[in-house]
Protein backbone atom coordinates (compact mmCIF):
# COMPACT_ATOMS: atom_id res chain seq x y z
CA UNK A 1 0.00 0.00 0.00
CA UNK A 2 1.67 3.39 -0.90
CA UNK A 3 1.70 5.79 1.37
CA UNK A 4 -0.03 9.68 1.47
CA UNK A 5 1.81 12.91 0.52
CA UNK A 6 -0.16 15.65 0.93
CA UNK A 7 1.24 19.47 -0.12
CA UNK A 8 -0.41 22.76 -1.30
CA UNK A 9 0.35 26.38 -2.87
CA UNK A 10 -0.90 29.48 -2.37
CA UNK A 11 -2.85 30.94 -5.49
CA UNK A 12 -1.06 34.27 -4.81
CA UNK A 13 0.55 35.23 -8.09
CA UNK A 14 2.06 33.06 -10.76
CA UNK A 15 4.70 31.12 -9.62
CA UNK A 16 8.53 31.25 -10.66
CA UNK A 17 10.79 28.97 -12.07
CA UNK A 18 11.93 28.54 -8.25
CA UNK A 19 8.55 27.59 -7.25
CA UNK A 20 8.75 25.01 -10.68
CA UNK A 21 12.43 23.02 -9.75
CA UNK A 22 11.37 23.43 -6.02
CA UNK A 23 7.95 22.34 -5.85
CA UNK A 24 6.22 21.17 -8.78
CA UNK A 25 8.66 19.14 -10.73
CA UNK A 26 9.32 17.27 -7.36
CA UNK A 27 5.11 16.83 -7.87
CA UNK A 28 5.42 15.35 -10.91
CA UNK A 29 7.86 12.59 -9.92
CA UNK A 30 6.09 11.83 -6.36
CA UNK A 31 3.11 11.08 -7.98
CA UNK A 32 4.08 7.89 -8.54
CA UNK A 33 5.30 6.78 -5.66
CA UNK A 34 2.73 8.04 -3.20
CA UNK A 35 -1.03 8.39 -3.02
CA UNK A 36 -0.87 11.96 -3.91
CA UNK A 37 -3.31 15.02 -2.61
CA UNK A 38 -2.44 18.32 -4.25
CA UNK A 39 -4.21 21.24 -3.13
CA UNK A 40 -4.63 25.14 -4.01
CA UNK A 41 -4.74 26.25 -0.45
CA UNK A 42 -6.95 29.72 -1.18
CA UNK A 43 -8.12 29.61 2.58
CA UNK A 44 -4.86 30.62 3.45
CA UNK A 45 -3.92 33.10 0.68
CA UNK A 46 -6.96 35.50 2.19
CA UNK A 47 -5.29 35.54 5.52
CA UNK A 48 -3.96 39.14 4.20
CA UNK A 49 -6.15 41.31 1.62
CA UNK A 50 -7.11 39.82 -1.51
CA UNK A 51 -8.47 41.08 -4.59
CA UNK A 52 -11.62 38.43 -5.25
CA UNK A 53 -11.69 38.73 -8.59
CA UNK A 54 -7.95 38.21 -8.69
CA UNK A 55 -7.74 35.35 -6.18
CA UNK A 56 -10.20 33.58 -8.47
CA UNK A 57 -8.60 33.95 -11.26
CA UNK A 58 -5.30 32.82 -9.59
CA UNK A 59 -7.12 29.78 -8.25
CA UNK A 60 -8.09 28.59 -11.95
CA UNK A 61 -4.81 29.60 -13.28
CA UNK A 62 -2.88 27.75 -10.87
CA UNK A 63 -5.03 24.58 -11.33
CA UNK A 64 -4.39 24.66 -15.04
CA UNK A 65 -0.66 25.17 -13.72
CA UNK A 66 -0.36 21.94 -11.45
CA UNK A 67 -1.81 20.13 -14.48
CA UNK A 68 0.17 22.06 -17.72
CA UNK A 69 3.38 20.69 -16.03
CA UNK A 70 2.19 17.20 -15.44
CA UNK A 71 0.19 16.40 -12.50
CA UNK A 72 -1.84 13.70 -14.03
CA UNK A 73 -5.33 13.84 -12.51
CA UNK A 74 -5.48 10.19 -12.92
CA UNK A 75 -2.97 9.38 -10.51
CA UNK A 76 -3.83 12.43 -7.79
CA UNK A 77 -6.49 14.27 -6.50
CA UNK A 78 -6.20 18.02 -7.12
CA UNK A 79 -8.53 19.89 -5.43
CA UNK A 80 -9.12 23.75 -4.19
CA UNK A 81 -9.06 23.79 -0.68
CA UNK A 82 -12.14 25.62 0.10
CA UNK A 83 -14.25 23.14 -2.01
CA UNK A 84 -13.71 20.57 0.70
CA UNK A 85 -15.12 22.50 3.87
CA UNK A 86 -13.59 19.60 6.33
CA UNK A 87 -10.34 21.32 5.68
CA UNK A 88 -11.78 24.90 7.86
CA UNK A 89 -14.03 22.72 10.05
CA UNK A 90 -10.40 20.52 11.05
CA UNK A 91 -8.92 23.93 11.41
CA UNK A 92 -11.18 24.95 14.34
CA UNK A 93 -10.73 22.06 16.37
CA UNK A 94 -7.16 21.98 15.88
CA UNK A 95 -7.07 25.92 17.14
CA UNK A 96 -8.98 24.59 20.26
CA UNK A 97 -5.63 23.02 21.39
CA UNK A 98 -3.17 25.24 19.98
CA UNK A 99 -1.50 27.76 21.95
CA UNK A 100 -1.45 31.56 21.46
CA UNK A 101 2.24 31.64 22.77
CA UNK A 102 3.51 28.78 20.00
CA UNK A 103 1.35 30.50 17.53
CA UNK A 104 3.29 33.49 17.97
CA UNK A 105 6.25 31.95 18.09
CA UNK A 106 6.20 31.06 14.30
CA UNK A 107 8.46 32.83 12.36
CA UNK A 108 6.46 33.33 9.42
CA UNK A 109 3.55 35.38 11.62
CA UNK A 110 6.37 37.57 13.21
CA UNK A 111 8.02 38.56 10.13
CA UNK A 112 4.41 39.41 8.19
CA UNK A 113 3.02 40.83 11.17
CA UNK A 114 5.95 43.65 11.85
CA UNK A 115 5.81 46.75 11.70
CA UNK A 116 1.51 46.39 11.13
CA UNK A 117 -0.86 48.41 13.29
CA UNK A 118 -3.05 45.34 13.23
CA UNK A 119 -2.89 41.88 11.77
CA UNK A 120 -5.95 39.48 10.72
CA UNK A 121 -6.74 36.73 13.36
CA UNK A 122 -6.23 34.58 10.29
CA UNK A 123 -2.48 34.84 10.32
CA UNK A 124 -2.31 33.71 13.81
CA UNK A 125 -4.07 30.88 13.14
CA UNK A 126 -2.84 29.56 9.66
CA UNK A 127 -0.87 26.92 10.95
CA UNK A 128 -3.91 25.30 12.56
CA UNK A 129 -5.44 25.37 9.11
CA UNK A 130 -1.97 24.57 7.75
CA UNK A 131 -2.27 21.48 10.20
CA UNK A 132 -5.57 20.11 9.14
CA UNK A 133 -4.92 20.10 5.68
CA UNK A 134 -2.35 17.67 6.24
CA UNK A 135 -3.99 15.62 9.35
CA UNK A 136 -7.39 14.97 7.57
CA UNK A 137 -5.27 12.97 4.52
CA UNK A 138 -3.43 10.49 6.94
CA UNK A 139 -0.24 11.76 5.27
CA UNK A 140 2.62 10.53 5.79
CA UNK A 141 4.76 12.78 3.74
CA UNK A 142 5.08 16.70 3.55
CA UNK A 143 7.42 18.39 1.10
CA UNK A 144 8.13 21.51 2.32
CA UNK A 145 10.95 24.04 1.50
CA UNK A 146 13.07 25.04 4.59
CA UNK A 147 10.59 28.21 5.23
CA UNK A 148 7.71 26.09 6.38
CA UNK A 149 9.58 23.39 8.32
CA UNK A 150 8.77 25.20 11.60
CA UNK A 151 4.51 24.91 10.77
CA UNK A 152 5.18 21.26 10.20
CA UNK A 153 6.98 20.79 13.26
CA UNK A 154 3.83 22.44 14.89
CA UNK A 155 1.44 20.04 12.50
CA UNK A 156 3.46 16.82 14.61
CA UNK A 157 3.06 18.52 17.75
CA UNK A 158 -0.78 19.13 17.72
CA UNK A 159 -1.34 15.78 16.12
CA UNK A 160 0.79 14.18 18.97
CA UNK A 161 -1.35 16.26 21.08
CA UNK A 162 -4.90 15.19 20.23
CA UNK A 163 -3.73 11.79 19.66
CA UNK A 164 -2.78 12.13 23.60
CA UNK A 165 -6.03 13.35 24.86
CA UNK A 166 -8.20 12.21 22.70
CA UNK A 167 -7.73 9.24 20.76
CA UNK A 168 -5.10 7.76 18.27
CA UNK A 169 -6.29 9.01 15.07
CA UNK A 170 -4.08 10.89 13.44
CA UNK A 171 -0.97 9.78 11.35
CA UNK A 172 2.03 11.80 12.45
CA UNK A 173 3.97 13.07 9.23
CA UNK A 174 7.10 13.05 8.08
CA UNK A 175 8.28 16.29 6.70
CA UNK A 176 10.60 15.69 3.19
CA UNK A 177 12.96 18.74 2.12
CA UNK A 178 13.72 18.92 -1.52
CA UNK A 179 17.45 18.73 -1.63
CA UNK A 180 18.03 19.37 -5.78
CA UNK A 181 17.62 22.71 -6.74
CA UNK A 182 15.03 23.62 -3.69
CA UNK A 183 16.86 27.35 -3.69
CA UNK A 184 16.87 29.10 -6.61
CA UNK A 185 17.97 32.64 -6.08
CA UNK A 186 16.57 36.13 -7.26
CA UNK A 187 18.30 36.82 -10.44
CA UNK A 188 18.59 40.53 -9.03
CA UNK A 189 19.92 39.68 -5.53
CA UNK A 190 22.05 35.64 -5.53
CA UNK A 191 21.60 36.24 -1.79
CA UNK A 192 17.90 35.98 -1.34
CA UNK A 193 15.46 32.97 -2.55
CA UNK A 194 14.21 33.59 -5.92
CA UNK A 195 10.01 35.29 -4.80
CA UNK A 196 7.01 35.84 -7.00
CA UNK A 197 6.00 38.62 -4.47
CA UNK A 198 9.78 40.29 -4.99
CA UNK A 199 8.73 44.16 -5.57
CA UNK A 200 12.01 43.72 -8.61
CA UNK A 201 10.04 42.02 -11.29
CA UNK A 202 13.54 41.18 -12.64
CA UNK A 203 13.91 39.47 -9.76
CA UNK A 204 11.82 36.46 -10.78
CA UNK A 205 10.77 34.74 -13.63
CA UNK A 206 7.42 33.35 -14.09
CA UNK A 207 5.96 30.23 -15.46
CA UNK A 208 4.46 31.86 -17.41
CA UNK A 209 6.74 34.69 -18.94
CA UNK A 210 6.91 35.40 -22.31
CA UNK A 211 10.26 34.74 -24.62
CA UNK A 212 10.62 38.35 -25.27
CA UNK A 213 10.34 38.96 -20.68
CA UNK A 214 12.61 35.82 -20.27
CA UNK A 215 15.43 37.13 -22.38
CA UNK A 216 15.44 40.57 -20.55
CA UNK A 217 15.71 39.16 -17.65
CA UNK A 218 18.36 36.35 -17.89
CA UNK A 219 20.22 39.11 -19.69
CA UNK A 220 19.97 41.83 -16.62
CA UNK A 221 20.88 39.06 -14.43
CA UNK A 222 23.63 40.06 -12.04
CA UNK A 223 26.62 38.21 -12.08
CA UNK A 224 30.16 39.96 -11.77
CA UNK A 225 32.99 41.37 -13.24
CA UNK A 226 35.45 38.84 -14.28
CA UNK A 227 33.28 37.24 -17.21
CA UNK A 228 34.42 33.31 -16.50
CA UNK A 229 31.60 30.84 -16.45
CA UNK A 230 32.25 28.82 -13.22
CA UNK A 231 30.74 27.40 -10.40
CA UNK A 232 31.86 28.69 -6.80
CA UNK A 233 28.38 29.97 -4.80
CA UNK A 234 30.75 32.14 -2.31
CA UNK A 235 32.53 34.07 -4.63
CA UNK A 236 30.20 34.13 -8.00
CA UNK A 237 27.06 32.91 -6.41
CA UNK A 238 25.30 35.09 -9.34
CA UNK A 239 26.92 32.98 -12.27
CA UNK A 240 26.58 29.95 -10.06
CA UNK A 241 22.44 30.47 -9.82
CA UNK A 242 22.21 30.51 -13.37
CA UNK A 243 24.56 27.65 -13.95
CA UNK A 244 22.33 25.72 -11.70
CA UNK A 245 19.13 26.72 -13.25
CA UNK A 246 21.06 25.92 -16.55
CA UNK A 247 21.39 22.20 -15.50
CA UNK A 248 17.89 21.31 -14.52
CA UNK A 249 16.41 23.16 -17.34
CA UNK A 250 18.15 21.35 -19.39
CA UNK A 251 19.67 18.25 -17.86
CA UNK A 252 23.15 18.87 -18.72
CA UNK A 253 26.16 18.41 -15.33
CA UNK A 254 27.18 21.57 -14.17
CA UNK A 255 30.39 20.41 -14.93
CA UNK A 256 29.98 20.01 -19.21
CA UNK A 257 28.13 23.71 -18.78
CA UNK A 258 30.79 25.14 -17.14
CA UNK A 259 33.50 23.29 -20.09
CA UNK A 260 31.27 24.21 -23.18
CA UNK A 261 31.57 28.00 -22.16
CA UNK A 262 35.37 27.97 -21.10
CA UNK A 263 36.44 30.86 -22.96
CA UNK A 264 33.41 32.84 -24.10
CA UNK A 265 31.82 35.49 -22.05
CA UNK A 266 28.93 36.19 -20.16
CA UNK A 267 27.14 37.28 -23.44
CA UNK A 268 26.99 33.39 -25.29
CA UNK A 269 25.77 31.90 -21.36
CA UNK A 270 23.10 33.72 -20.88
CA UNK A 271 21.92 33.80 -24.39
CA UNK A 272 21.61 30.40 -24.65
CA UNK A 273 20.28 30.19 -21.19
CA UNK A 274 17.47 32.15 -21.98
CA UNK A 275 17.14 29.09 -25.10
CA UNK A 276 17.40 26.84 -23.06
CA UNK A 277 14.03 28.33 -20.46
CA UNK A 278 11.89 29.23 -23.28
CA UNK A 279 12.17 25.91 -24.79
CA UNK A 280 11.39 24.49 -21.71
CA UNK A 281 8.44 26.56 -20.79
CA UNK A 282 7.09 26.47 -24.26
CA UNK A 283 5.16 23.45 -23.74
CA UNK A 284 3.76 24.07 -20.44
CA UNK A 285 2.66 27.51 -21.54
CA UNK A 286 0.69 25.78 -24.43
CA UNK A 287 -0.82 23.53 -22.22
CA UNK A 288 -2.18 25.28 -19.85
CA UNK A 289 -3.22 28.25 -22.28
CA UNK A 290 -5.59 24.92 -23.46
CA UNK A 291 -6.86 24.41 -20.05
CA UNK A 292 -7.72 27.86 -18.79
CA UNK A 293 -10.27 28.10 -21.65
CA UNK A 294 -11.27 24.57 -21.54
CA UNK A 295 -14.12 22.43 -19.49
CA UNK A 296 -11.86 19.86 -18.96
CA UNK A 297 -9.64 21.86 -16.13
CA UNK A 298 -13.28 22.28 -13.93
CA UNK A 299 -14.06 18.43 -14.59
CA UNK A 300 -10.25 17.88 -13.20
CA UNK A 301 -11.24 20.04 -10.43
CA UNK A 302 -14.72 18.86 -9.47
CA UNK A 303 -13.93 14.84 -9.44
CA UNK A 304 -10.68 16.25 -6.76
CA UNK A 305 -12.91 17.93 -5.20
CA UNK A 306 -15.17 15.19 -4.57
CA UNK A 307 -12.90 12.49 -3.62
CA UNK A 308 -10.86 14.71 -1.20
CA UNK A 309 -14.34 15.65 0.57
CA UNK A 310 -14.92 11.60 0.69
CA UNK A 311 -11.84 11.09 2.35
CA UNK A 312 -11.45 14.29 4.88
CA UNK A 313 -14.93 13.96 5.66
CA UNK A 314 -14.30 10.69 7.45
CA UNK A 315 -11.43 12.17 9.31
CA UNK A 316 -13.45 15.05 10.46
CA UNK A 317 -16.32 13.11 11.99
CA UNK A 318 -13.29 10.63 13.83
CA UNK A 319 -12.07 14.32 15.07
CA UNK A 320 -15.82 15.22 15.66
CA UNK A 321 -16.00 12.06 17.65
CA UNK A 322 -13.22 11.86 19.77
CA UNK A 323 -13.86 15.64 21.00
CA UNK A 324 -17.68 14.97 22.12
CA UNK A 325 -19.17 16.50 19.20
CA UNK A 326 -22.24 16.97 17.96
CA UNK A 327 -25.74 14.87 19.75
CA UNK A 328 -25.77 11.55 21.42
CA UNK A 329 -28.22 9.59 19.05
CA UNK A 330 -31.76 8.12 20.70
Amino acid sequence: MKKTLFSGIQPSGTITIGNYIGALRQFVELQNEYDCYFCIVDQHAITVPQDRLQLRNNIRSLAALYVAVGLDPNKATLFVQSEVPAHAQAAWMLQCISYIGELERMTQFKDKSAGKEAVSAGLLTYPPLMAGDILLYGTDIVPVGEDQKQHLELTRDLAERFNKKYNDIFTIPEVSIPKVGARIMSLQDPTKKMSKSDPNKKGFISILDEPKQIEKKIKSAVTDSDGIVAFDKENKPGVSNLLTIYSIFSGESIENIVNKYEGKGYGDFKGDLATVIISHLKPIQDKYHHLMESAELDEILDAGAENANKVAGKMVKKMENAMGLGRKRK
